[in-house]
């Protein structure tokens, strides 16, 4: 039987092409968007096969882990911290196949002015950023470069939230317009909703490295009211 630090190593490593795989997955699929190539965004709907068979494997491989070493402490929060990691990373996958398959549904590509003025190509490149300070965090063992990912969240929700107000603006100037407005909202929502799974990751990573759950944690804004 393997001893429990060489089966946690190839459990890491598995955490790390999964992490890997799924990064292709989203930059293609910002290039394939960006540049309308139905060739490159049908690459990516072919490799989800592969991002979900990886995601079992390794759910799997946790599952063994579990029931051959009982682990405890540090092992045990590493292992269930995985698990969550790998599901989170294969919803990303699957916002980055959601994307791409747009782009082999639609013929004509969406106007550049029209992205400018969503911010959204500054939108993906910081959701990026935010995988890759994940991903360097994952590899490393840093918690400090976890929570950088928490500020870098709030420029995609602040997008998203702009994106309805110029959506509709946009659309009232030129009503032909508005199957690409509605098609850019449609993808603005699941890059906001990439960067909520990267915060996932990041407090599963702190809560393996610190023991400090951060699921429920306070977020600022207005306070409620006193009932």
């Amino acid at each position: 039987m393997m001893n429990l630090e060489d089966h946690r190593e190839i459990l890491n490593q598995s955490g790390m092409e999964m992490f890997q795989l799924v990064r292709k997955q989203f930059i293609k699929s910002k290039e394939a968007f960006l540049t309308h190539d139905s060739d490159l965004a049908e690459e990516v709907l072919h490799t989800e096969n592969r991002v979900n068979g990886m995601d079992l494997k390794l759910d799997r491989e946790c599952e063994r882990f579990i029931a051959l070493h009982n682990p405890v402490a540090g092992d045990l929060r590493f292992v269930l911290a995985l698990r969550k990691i790998n599901f989170d990373l294969e919803r990303i996958g699957d916002h980055a196949y959601g994307i791409s398959s747009y782009i082999v549904e639609v013929d004509t590509p969406v106007d550049q002015a029209i992205l400018d003025k969503l911010d959204f190509e500054e939108m993906y490149t910081a959701a990026l950023s935010m995988l890759d300070d994940i991903r360097d965090a994952y590899q490393s063992g840093n918690a400090k470069k976890a929570r950088k990912v928490f500020k870098k969240d709030k420029i995609l929700n602040k997008i998203n939230l702009n994106s309805f107000g110029v959506i509709s603006e946009e659309v009232q100037k030129d009503p032909k317009l508005i199957d690409q407005y509605l098609l850019l909202f449609s993808v603005i929502k699941k890059i906001e909703r990439v960067g909520d799974l990267i915060t996932n990751i990041g407090e599963e990573i702190i809560f393996y490295l610190e023991a400090e759950v951060l699921k429920h944690r306070k977020k600022k804004g207005p306070s409620k009211p006193s009932k």
